[in-house]
């Protein structure tokens, strides 16, 4: 699961009750705090505990257990492109939709797996519409570990539930999550939890230590000037840079 967090004074998004964090009580050791500096990522252990990481998975079949298919949507890690035209994507920010892996469907439109082994990910606004998974993006925890990080007054922007689903779907290239979500200021910070043991030899998650400080944020997906028909990479001058954090 993957929550992007940014610091903004936007109204119209729900704000964690930061009443519960303690500054004196940090969750986060000067020594990570450096090291996530540094490094640009920041790995905890033992974040959340199993009852919490079950009732997210419950949660998350039951969004795909529950969904009609009446609209059917491919999200491509390969061919951002695609997105450009996806109503269905570019709509979801408040909603909570399913994604279909790529090559999910034969030539004549029929599932080749399972539903449940064919959904690619659920997106965008999980932690504002499903009880549980607002549950767990709210815990104080997490808000303090993003006090920790300097935010201010941090918000959940967007929230996925992203599968791995075994011999289906496209490789995820290397990339900057600012491509997609970005605050000016740059303050947009991946919150990525492994809800699964994660390993090389499963395919676990990887980043270049300190590359947020060498290979900065040059492209932005955006919509046009009219709102309505996106476009697609819009060119930005390099000086803007992405950091997240890893929790497992």
């Amino acid at each position: 699961m993957t929550s992007p967090m940014i610091d903004a004074p936007t109204p119209n998004y729900k704000r964690p009750d930061t009443s519960k964090v303690i500054a004196d009580q940090a969750l986060l050791t000067p020594a990570e705090i450096e090291r996530y500096e540094a490094d640009g990522f920041l790995v905890l252990e033992n974040f959340t505990n199993s009852e919490r990481i079950a009732a997210l998975k419950a949660a998350a079949q039951k969004i795909i257990d529950d969904f009609d298919m009446d609209m059917v949507s491919v999200f491509s890690t390969e061919d951002q492109r695609k997105l450009s035209s996806d109503l269905y994507f570019l709509e979801s920010g408040d909603k909570i939709r399913c994604f279909f892996e790529t090559h999910a469907f034969d030539n004549n439109g029929k599932l080749i797996k399972d539903k449940q082994l064919a959904i690619n990910k659920l997106g965008h606004a999980m932690h504002d519409i499903d009880p549980v998974f607002e549950a767990f993006s709210y815990v104080p925890e997490l808000c303090q570990a993003a006090i920790d990080l300097g935010f201010v007054d941090p918000i959940a922007a967007q929230s996925m539930y992203i599968f791995k689903q075994p011999s289906i779907g496209d490789k995820v290239n290397a990339h900057q999550d600012s491509t997609f979500l970005n605050t000016d200021l740059a303050s947009c910070t991946g919150f990525w939890f492994a809800l699964e043991d994660a390993t090389q030899e499963n395919g676990c998650l990887w980043a270049i230590p300190g590359s947020h400080k060498t290979y900065p944020i040059t492209r932005h997906f955006r919509r046009n000037a009219a709102g309505k028909v996106p476009s697609l990479w819009a060119k930005k001058l390099p000086g803007t840079y992405h950091k997240q954090c890893l929790w497992r």
